[in-house]
């Protein structure tokens, strides 16, 4: 069944994807007749894109074409077949003038203009060049590549792209797989970004806190800081890293084959990389004849300098910086103004395709949203627990529902309305259940193979994104566990 499930993979042609799709739309149209009309008596319904999605992703691994079909299952749940595009349609436009997907666009974007100007300035290189000599085996490699996370870490996005983007060159040439490469630049993006007061993770998280009524006015961050000792998914993912690294934690499961095929003279980069590869065909970039790291680092200091300047703003840091990055270029004759253009738009291009996956998984969460998928899971768990289970059950589930949603912010804005008050009423230590919420986020988000995390370290990191995520997957989970003890534990003591 195995062999069978990897030959329908390698096989799979346009015509099954035509006749899946066909299918697809069927039976999710016989389905709506056994439905209830009104989406908030779906219940256990709503569940069903959802299962759709992880097993077409599993079978196919076509992510951009899964999300598609999810997203059309559940279109046809709310609508009639008669309005189903017109639903798609406004449902698409709805999310693509969303104040959220026009920062991360003008975020992403520009973000990938900063790399490929770093790229062309040969800030990149001197750096891959001068770590080289420092870093002379496998393991200082990774560990040079998880401190540089520890330092970035003012946003996961940031983090990710920048960090990828300079230790690749580096991790090449100790031929450490992509797949390991992104592992560690993921484990310290959102992970540290939980536990970091001053990044935009604990901004967003410390207004949704007063918004929902558990932190007064004004003082989010400083009850956000209350919840850093209680991640302990954060706390674990980013610890766990140094422990593979030096084998303290043998490497097992996928991640072991990504090393073996490498070992064995294999490519560095999964099979479909380059698809999502935001370097893919630039290694006939121009390069100036005295490469200098101040290129690299100089614009870095400025983007995490500026972003905090502007109340952790990152769209306001990354504007910033290419205006710096503008006359710093220029001033040293590295390219003329047309030139900078140029590599501002190809550095753009190479962020569509992770851009597009990001903007169908908001459209996925949207329609769970719609037809109530994480509410259902919340309230479903709720009338199970007590006190003392209530944050390891919270965990474990949002885990799940981020898992499939793929939006870790999304799934805050939608959870805690329901676990603060919830957790007040049944007298849970507040600080321990919120950061069981934030915690499960970044787990689901971390394991996602669509997720913003997976994308833009894949991206970054040129590592074909289903690869990326399920060679993390065992590690994830094995912090995950180490999470859930900790907080069933918790539970019991507070």
């Amino acid at each position: 069944m195995i062999e069978k499930l990897k030959n329908e993979v390698l096989t799979f042609s346009p015509r099954r994807s035509l006749i899946a799709a066909i299918l697809v739309i069927f039976v999710s149209w016989l389905l709506t007749f056994a439905m209830p009309n009104d989406p908030a008596n779906f219940k256990a319904w709503s569940l069903l894109p959802a299962f759709f999605l992880v097993v077409y992703i599993f079978v196919t691994k076509r992510i951009l074409e899964s999300l598609v079909l999810a997203s059309v299952m559940g279109f046809i749940m709310l609508s009639s077949t008669m309005n189903i595009l017109s639903a798609f349609s406004d449902t698409l436009l709805g999310v693509m003038m969303a104040e959220d997907i026009a920062w991360l666009i003008i975020v992403c974007g520009l973000m990938g203009s900063i790399i490929s100007l770093i790229e062309r300035s040969g800030g990149a290189f001197a750096f891959g060049e001068w770590a080289a000599t420092k870093a002379k085996s496998k393991k200082s490699a990774l560990m040079w590549t998880w401190i540089l996370g520890i330092i970035i870490f003012i946003d996961d996005y940031l983090n990710s792209l920048t960090v990828g983007s300079c230790m690749t060159s580096l991790t090449d040439k100790h031929k450490i797989p992509r797949e390991m490469l992104a592992y560690v630049v993921s484990s310290t993006a959102a992970p540290l970004c939980v536990l970091i007061p001053i990044s935009t993770w604990a901004v967003f998280a410390g207004r949704l806190l007063e918004t929902n009524g558990w932190a007064t006015e004004g003082d989010g961050l400083l009850y956000f800081i209350y919840t850093i000792p209680f991640n302990f998914y954060g706390w674990a993912a980013a610890l766990l890293v140094p422990l593979v690294v030096f084998k303290v934690v043998p490497i097992f499961g996928p991640m072991k084959k990504a090393v073996q095929r490498v070992d064995e003279g294999g490519p560095l980069a999964p099979p479909g990389s380059e698809k999502i590869d935001i370097h893919a065909g630039d290694e006939d970039m121009e390069m100036p004849e005295k490469p200098r790291m101040i290129n690299l680092f100089l614009p870095i200091i400025v983007l995490v300098g500026a972003t905090i300047y502007f109340d952790v703003d990152m769209q306001m840091g990354v504007l910033c910086t290419l205006a710096f990055m503008f006359v710093f270029y220029l001033a040293q004759k590295l390219m003329s103004a047309m030139e900078f253009a140029d590599v501002c738009v190809k550095g753009i291009q190479n962020m569509i395709m992770p851009l597009m996956l990001m903007v169908l998984a908001f459209l996925f969460a949207e329609i769970n949203d719609q037809i109530g998928f994480t509410a259902y899971v919340i309230d479903s768990v709720a009338v199970l627990v007590t006190p003392a289970l209530m944050p390891v059950t919270i965990f474990l589930a949002l885990s799940v529902t981020e898992f499939i949603t793929g939006t870790n912010w999304g799934m805050y804005i939608i959870a805690l309305p329901i676990v603060i008050p919830l957790a007040m009423q049944m007298d849970v230590n507040m600080a321990l259940a919120v950061g069981a919420v934030l915690s499960a986020g970044v787990l689901g988000s971390h394991c996602c193979f669509y997720s913003d995390a997976t994308i833009l370290t894949s991206a970054a990191c040129g590592c074909d994104n289903f690869r990326h995520a399920f060679t993390q997957m065992p590690f994830g989970l094995l912090a995950g566990v180490i999470a859930a003890v900790f907080f069933l534990g918790a539970g019991f003591i507070f």
